[in-house]
């Protein structure tokens, strides 16, 4: 056999000849032909599993309602706001029996990271304001540090005051001095 001179490019590489382009062509098919069967086997094995159980756990096996509930609160990230919930029930193990008579807890501010408590008198808020520190360092220690930065304590909520005779302009009534 008698070989061909090679021809260069311009660049100084050799030009590929007949044998290399086929050997080229080759490999590609060969890849092509192992990419079909590899997703023809994939597709036979979702149609397969598809079709029916089998002896091992899949995703579509049923769960206990907590498990699905747990699971349903991780992939959703609810996880703060389930656990302030959870202190809600809590409230009177947490402050005490008595706070727990006259402050209530209302809502979490989960982006402030702020609990609302509501006082039935004056008083009771005022003490819950002076205890509202160490009720921060106890529910963060129970949910996690940072969970709860502050609680913000309202007084008892009054109605709209009735206009009349005896009435001051500008004033906001006796508020809660009878409480």
């Amino acid at each position: 056999m008698s070989e061909k001179p090679v021809e260069k490019t311009a660049k100084g590489t050799p030009e590929p000849s007949g044998v290399d382009l086929a050997r080229v062509a080759l490999r590609a098919a060969k890849e092509a032909a192992r990419a079909r069967g590899d997703a023809a086997r994939q597709t036979k094995q979702a149609r397969r599993v598809g079709l029916r159980s089998g002896a091992r756990a899949d995703g579509r096996d049923p769960m206990a309602l907590g498990a699905a509930v747990n699971r349903l609160i991780t992939e959703r990230g609810w996880e703060a706001p389930a656990a302030v919930g959870g202190v809600m029930g809590r409230w009177p193990q947490i402050v005490g029996e008595d706070v727990a008579k006259h402050c209530v807890p209302e809502k979490y501010d989960e982006d402030e990271h702020v609990l609302v408590v509501r006082c039935d008198s004056t008083a009771w808020a005022t003490n819950l304001r002076l205890l509202a520190p160490t009720l921060v360092a106890r529910l963060n220690e129970d949910l996690g540090h940072g969970t709860v930065r502050l609680i913000k304590v309202n007084g008892p909520g009054g109605g709209s005051r009735r206009y009349g005779p005896l009435r001051a302009p500008g004033s906001t009534g006796p508020g809660d001095t009878y409480g």
